[in-house]
């Protein structure tokens, strides 16, 4: 059985206009994603919390207003 590698997250996008401003992210992932003066989520360290805590966060975005790179720049999250 093959070990599957570690998730390494290189690149986080936000669509501004996905996001409702549920906040999931942030009560999730606190030291990567904020919310802004628009209530709007915002990425504020990349490295902020390990990979799997920033996956969860993204995954717990109701409309999936955010997208996770890895190195290679592959789509990550939402699953494609």
């Amino acid at each position: 059985m093959a070990e599957k590698k570690p998730l390494k997250i290189s690149k986080i996008v936000i669509d501004r206009d996905l996001c409702i401003g549920a906040a999931t992210c942030v009560t999730i992932a606190p030291d990567t994603f904020q919310m802004d003066d628009e209530n709007k989520a915002i990425l504020v360290n990349l490295s902020g919390n390990d990979a799997e805590t920033i996956l969860m966060g993204a995954e717990s975005c109701p409309t999936k207003a955010i997208f996770l790179y890895d190195e290679n720049g592959e789509q990550v999250y939402p699953y494609v």
